[in-house]
């Protein structure tokens, strides 16, 4: 800690960054609200937040999963063309001829795949804690319908390959929708644009997981990041069975070493 105080003391690490001198609380919120990455969260959190085993950090897990599925989506669809003739040619060119095509689609599926499980993780995480109680009731509900649409992504995802698994997954799946009431026969005619799968779902299915999908999660990641900031000092957490309570109200301050 001495070390980075040193360095941000020296006059190139204040030339670099313009900081104004903190010596106050206001100081400290101030040079806070200034930075573009910091203001993202609170000025003020609760010290036993910063610790790994209080959130196991699976909300920044599962904000770096979706950019890693953002940067290798983007690379992977130079490559393919949503089309029943093409789409497995594709998967099977990108797998042998294109260039590092077999890392970054495996980079791909494997972050889909464990983006679910640190989403579902983190949802649990929130409801262990009983932090979704007032005031933080809507930004539970934002977190529910994130959770939704990380399965939605994965699940339209399923068909591109165009093999006999995904083909038959997205007949079952699509099947399954038919089922729900009122809205099932809707919804299963929306997804399949046709009484079976065909080249209208391979569209639909790759409209809805490159484009709809992708934009509507990005959207609700910054309320949902927003709302978090605003009312991470409305309430405190109650600890759970086990913790001291004593450290609850024991804030640190940003800009603090």
């Amino acid at each position: 800690m001495k070390l980075i105080r040193w360095i941000k003391e020296t006059a190139v690490y204040r030339s670099i960054f313009r900081l104004p001198d903190v010596e106050t609380e206001r100081d400290r919120a101030a040079s806070h609200w200034s930075s573009f990455l910091m203001h993202i969260y609170p000025v003020k959190v609760q010290r036993r937040e910063l610790r790994f085993g209080y959130s196991a950090f699976l909300g920044v897990a599962s904000l770096v999963l979706f950019g890693s599925l953002t940067i290798s989506g983007i690379y992977l669809m130079f490559f393919y063309v949503p089309s029943p003739g093409t789409a497995y040619s594709d998967i099977q060119s990108i797998q042998t001829n294109i260039a590092f095509g077999q890392y970054i689609r495996n980079v791909h599926r494997w972050s889909a795949h464990v983006m679910v499980i640190a989403v579902a993780a983190h949802m649990a995480r929130v409801f262990y804690r009983g932090a979704y109680k007032p005031p933080k009731e809507f930004n539970w509900v934002i977190g529910v319908v994130l959770l939704v649409l990380t399965l939605l992504l994965s699940f339209t995802g399923y068909l591109l390959p165009w093999d006999q698994l995904a083909f038959w997954a997205v007949t079952v799946g699509t099947s399954m929708a038919s089922y729900v009431p009122v809205v099932g026969d809707v919804t299963k005619e929306i997804l399949l644009g046709g009484p079976s799968v065909g080249s209208a779902t391979l569209i639909r299915f790759y409209v809805l997981h490159v484009a709809l999908l992708p934009a509507i999660l990005a959207f609700l990641i910054a309320i949902h990041l927003w709302r978090w900031r605003k009312d991470s000092m409305l309430t405190v957490d109650p600890p759970p069975p086990g913790e001291e309570p004593a450290a609850e109200t024991e804030l640190v301050i940003a800009g603090e070493g």
